[in-house]
């Protein structure tokens, strides 16, 4: 392999010829093998890191403080990054220590190699164009690499929003298929009162459609960015119509409302926003997992369980037990949404853990964000093409549990009381009997009458009552 000799504060080191990274991401890459998940495996992230050093470069010409060569060569190179020429080169570790600098510096070494070749030069010779003097001006790690996680997040959460809305329409599309299907509804395991199975899909399209709005509104939060705050939010070594230019550059670039911080000393350290997002995608997975454990309990069985609904058959299901399948999908799901409630304890955490002017532990906020947005689309999407969509329903066995369920005496109550409802139910579950028969044999209630109570597609929706014939007093 052929080498050129890169220096920096601590020496010289051998920089592979090709890579358009340098000496510091190289050290990177030698101190931070540690969790394997890397800066590549986001291209949206790459993405956002080139938009704001090309943001930056535009600024600082509009201010006469770059050259017009050196501007449109970091232009070029920032947008054939952003088309994803470029990701090979970012091979460093998410988890790293320095607050982010090793990420920052490896956009600049790439931008500032890939500018180099731009304008005729080698790769290292940076007295034309310098990862430092040029790609970061007016910048520091402490602005640019947090504006760039909250770009690239917005970008995500544009992308796990797309998979949950699908993922909506799926279970919407269940609820009207099985519009008819009349099953026994439950609390605490035990047999409640009837519903309809569609009912019970719609009820989990409108409990994610919730997450929407929640997810859309939090993601917002990160509109707001500190550029121009360099190192603690004093603005030093930037020039003072810098952040004005900076985000409206931005903004063009982006196409997202960013808006520049009202306090750049604040806005340094605050990492408010992540807390907030973390736990907004921490509930989405928290419905997600309950989903997930209800079509597991529903389609338990085939023989001894609920065996109301029938999973698609993904995989065979054991080594030793023929003819076993296994509800994969969900199950792989629920396991996804445990690492995001312990990401989001991470979260919780690494952001309690800034001091004064610097939150140094923003790489694993960063680490813990990206791997639950990626984790949970990607799951999604298979619940929704692997599962959701192939769901059937075991209509008779359904409408039989209903039929032989203790839970229908609930429809006597307004008519008989609750005493001797509560006696028909026990009479039934001791002898075994049906709520039907035993009203019959007590002479309760006409059959006719009777039959129409306890229809079940009379015990889903509310009906009115007998009303008390006297004047009614609304106060």
């Amino acid at each position: 392999m052929e080498y050129r000799i890169e220096h920096d504060l601590l020496g010289e080191k051998q920089v592979p010829a090709d890579a358009y990274y340098g000496i510091q991401t190289l050290r990177a890459i030698e101190n931070f093998h540690i969790s394997g998940v890397k800066v590549n495996m986001f291209p949206l992230y790459i993405r956002a890191l080139a938009a704001v050093k090309m943001g930056a470069a535009k600024a600082n010409h509009n201010l006469g403080l770059l050259p017009k060569e050196i501007k449109k060569a970091i232009v070029q190179a920032c947008e054939e990054t952003m088309d994803g020429q470029l990701d090979d080169h970012f091979p460093i570790d998410l988890i790293q220590g320095g607050a982010g600098t090793s990420t920052n510096m490896n956009i600049n070494e790439v931008i500032a190699n890939r500018a180099l070749e731009i304008m005729g030069h080698e790769k290292g010779q940076y007295e034309f164009c310098h990862p430092n003097n040029h790609v970061n001006m007016a910048q520091s790690t402490n602005d640019a690499y947090p504006t760039a996680i909250k770009i690239a997040l917005q970008w995500m959460n544009e992308e796990l929003v797309k998979e949950l809305q699908l993922l909506i329409k799926s279970f919407r599309k269940k609820g009207e298929e099985f519009t008819n299907v009349i099953k026994m509804g439950r609390t605490q395991l035990q047999d409640a009162v009837p519903m309809t199975l569609g009912q019970e899909f719609e009820a989990f399209a409108a409990t994610l459609e919730e997450e929407v709005t929640r997810l859309n509104t939090n993601a917002a939060l990160f509109r707001e960015i500190a550029m121009g705050a360099t190192a603690i939010g004093t603005g030093i070594n930037a020039d003072p119509e810098y952040p004005d230019k900076v985000v409206k550059h931005l903004r063009k670039i982006t196409g997202l409302e960013l808006v520049k911080a009202t306090n750049f000393i604040e806005a340094t350290p605050d990492t408010g926003a992540f807390v907030i997002y973390s736990g907004t995608v921490k509930r989405l997975g928290v419905k997600l997992s309950k989903i997930c454990n209800d079509l597991r309990l529903l389609s338990s069985g085939p023989r001894t369980g609920f065996n109301e609904i029938n999973l698609p058959p993904m995989q065979p299901g054991s080594s030793i037990m023929p003819g076993k399948v296994n509800p994969v999908i969900p199950e792989v799901v629920n396991q996804i949404c445990f690492i995001v409630f312990g990401n989001d304890l991470t979260v919780t955490f690494a952001s309690e853990a800034g001091q004064l002017q610097l939150n140094v532990m923003e790489p694993v906020i960063v680490r813990s964000l990206f791997e639950n947005i990626q984790m949970l689309r990607r799951g999604m999407e298979s619940l929704r093409t692997n599962c959701v969509d192939g769901i059937t329903a075991n209509v008779e066995h359904c409408k039989e549990m209903v039929l032989n369920s203790i839970g229908i005496v609930t429809a006597l109550n307004p008519i008989l009381g609750y005493e001797i409802s509560s006696s028909l139910a026990k009479e039934a579950l001791k002898t075994n009997g049906s709520i039907y028969k035993l009203v019959l044999e007590r002479g309760l209630i006409p059959k006719d009458e009777l039959d129409q109570i306890l229809s079940p597609e009379n015990m889903v929706k509310p009906h009115h009552l007998d009303r008390i014939e006297e004047e009614n007093d609304d106060n």
